[in-house]
């Protein structure tokens, strides 16, 4: 079985996956006070999330057999 993907497929699965990582770093971060850090951090890592899972089905829901 082979994946197929589309550029601007791959594009937007980056975008949340850098989302995910940023609302990590918040929450991970001491530069800022710690309630906006966790305000912020668990909203951006929420998104990430939230919009990974979908995008992921749609990915492997696409596989094209090669027989």
């Amino acid at each position: 079985m082979k994946t197929e993907i589309s550029l601007p497929e791959l594009s937007i699965v980056a975008i949340t996956r850098g989302l995910l990582g940023a609302g990590v770093a918040f929450v991970l971060s001491d530069h800022i006070e710690p309630v906006q850090r966790r305000a912020v951090g668990w909203t951006l890592t929420a998104v990430g999330v939230l919009t990974t899972l979908p995008l992921l089905l749609d990915v492997f829901g696409n596989k094209v057999d090669e027989s």
